[in-house]
């Protein structure tokens, strides 16, 4: 498999749409398309940078978890808290932003970051971090009217019941399910 070319075919406020010629293992062209958050400036530039984070977050033996309407799935789903990184922001300082604009409460402490991984590896390059942290302070609704969440402590009993009944995005599904086996 090799990567020829790379075009950009739309472009949008939040993700740039990309139509790449590739020759296959028989050695006859194709074409495939990708979407990305970022400006891509040739091949060598795909999957090369992070865009953002997911946040695991705990607070006395719960776990944060976002009851949020996606539009991608018109739907509500159980997510994490999770945001793109802006300027030159540091992932602490991009995790406490997102935080606290998502839910309102604040970092008490960095439990681990975990080296950015794919989001999405089938239809786009988006790379996130997962940042594992303790959670304080009081629930505020600080999202903006274009967004719908509902921010929640659950107990390792709550998210097994959630998790045989209601509907997750992957990431905050695996993190789910580790916490209600003690792994988060």
């Amino acid at each position: 498999m090799k990567l020829i070319k790379m075009e950009k075919v739309k472009d949008g406020r939040y993700l740039k749409n990309y139509e790449l010629t590739y020759e296959n293992k028989a050695g006859k062209e194709k074409k495939y398309e990708i979407v990305s958050r970022r400006e891509l400036s040739s091949v060598e530039d795909i999957g090369k940078r992070a865009s953002g984070l997911s946040i695991a977050a705990i607070s006395e033996g719960k776990l944060l978890l976002l009851k949020e309407f996606r539009m991608g799935v018109n739907k509500t789903i159980y997510n994490l808290c999770a945001g793109m990184l802006e300027g030159n922001e540091t992932l602490e300082e991009c995790a406490a932003r997102e935080l606290y604009e998502e839910t309102g409460l604040k970092v008490k402490r960095i439990i681990d970051i975990l080296p950015a991984s794919y989001a999405a590896v089938a239809i786009s390059d988006t790379k996130t971090h997962i940042v594992f942290l303790e959670a304080q302070g009081e629930f505020e609704d600080h999202t903006s009217e274009n967004e719908w969440i509902e921010a929640g402590f659950y107990s390792k009993e709550e998210v097994g019941h959630l998790l045989k009944t209601a509907e997750f995005s992957s990431r905050a599904q695996i993190i789910a399910y580790f916490f209600t086996k003690g792994l988060v």
